[in-house]
């Protein structure tokens, strides 16, 4: 029983230091939170928190405020996570429903994320390591040059133009442009060389540049095109809400999210977790940077709930006070959306 308890005020702790911003006393305890003891049981509580390292005295004569430790219990023990208002959910649909591209979802998405929960969104972008090929279009563009359409499983289209030394046959672009698709369609990029190194094989020796540069420039694209990288929005929420929650300066936050390496490395170990929703709060970032920062992010673009089949994530980054309920039920809700038009 004390410890449920004593669980129970550590929530209560965390609940009023993020909706306050202020050291929470025994006192602020007993008239906010109906915890069914007497104050001088939440003293005692509180001291053992205390004493375990669950919450800290910032200073002489103060209450007390949540530590790493303290965030990791509170997240670890959530019973619930707090829905989105029905404005919210459709908010999310409508902003994203009418996006144009692949290009367009990722960025509608991030400021959405970084809007909704006011903090900064960091949304990876699908590579071409994790995706597979869904189709490539051969589109002649006059006698000696021939479009490549190359269009992945997640909607991302990538363009590049052939130009020949002799001039096109239209018979051989169309059973060229049905091969392809026949050997390279649901392949992802590291078995495309072994399916495709052989394909010239297949034709007269007088198509065999054609169908050796079509599938050269189409491996390069796909190698090209699958570097990782991240795109960030509402860093400004954190020197306009977040400024004094950072005991030295936002400066070291403010250059490891601009470091895309520390950002890809944290996506990468997060989606390792066997939890639906990762969080890594304060040194658990492993970065300097980032000590004073939680990093709540989910998978998308895959089956279920931020499952394994996931090919990037998204995530949001506050300060270490921050609304952990409402963060992560938003991450996971913007997640959906994104993987549901993804699929579509």
């Amino acid at each position: 029983m004390s410890e449920d308890r004593r669980l129970d005020v550590l929530r209560a702790i965390v609940e009023d230091y993020v909706a306050t911003r202020e050291p929470v006393g025994s006192r602020a305890l007993v008239e906010r939170h109906a915890l069914g003891v007497s104050p001088a049981t939440i003293r005692n509580d509180m001291a053992a928190l205390e004493e375990s390292g669950y919450i800290v005295q910032p200073h002489t004569s103060a209450g007390r405020v949540p530590t790493d430790k303290g965030y990791r219990l509170f997240v670890d023990r959530l019973a619930t996570v707090k829905p989105l208002s029905a404005p919210e959910r459709r908010a999310i649909e409508t902003f994203m429903e009418d996006a144009a591209d692949l290009d367009d979802v990722v960025d509608r998405a991030v400021r959405l994320l970084a809007q909704l929960t006011h903090q900064v969104a960091v949304v990876q972008y699908p590579s071409l390591r994790r995706t597979a090929l869904r189709h490539v279009e051969l589109v002649p563009v006059g006698d000696r040059h021939l479009l490549v359409v190359i269009i992945t499983d997640h909607g991302r289209v990538e363009q590049r133009t052939l130009e020949l030394a002799e001039p096109l046959d239209g018979a051989v672009v169309a059973r060229l442009r049905v091969r392809l698709n026949v050997a390279a369609a649901g392949r992802r990029l590291a078995e495309l060389d072994a399916v495709l190194s052989g394909l010239s094989d297949e034709f007269e020796p007088v198509a065999a540049p054609l169908v050796r540069a079509v599938v050269a420039v189409v491996e390069d694209t796909l190698a090209r095109e699958s570097e990782e990288r991240v795109v960030l929005a509402g860093t400004a929420n954190l020197v306009r809400g977040g400024g004094q929650d950072f005991a030295r300066t936002i400066s070291p936050v403010l250059e490891a999210l601009e470091e895309q390496v520390v950002l890809l490395r944290l996506l990468t170990e997060m989606a390792e977790d066997e939890a639906a929703v990762a969080v890594r709060i304060g040194r658990e970032t492993q970065h300097e940077g980032l000590v004073e920062t939680s990093f709540v992010t989910t998978g998308y673009g895959g089956p279920g709930d931020g499952g394994g089949a996931a090919v990037a994530r998204i995530g949001s980054v506050g300060p270490l006070r921050m609304d952990y309920p409402g963060t992560i039920a938003t991450v996971r809700a913007v997640a959906r959306y994104l993987s549901r038009i993804l699929a579509g």
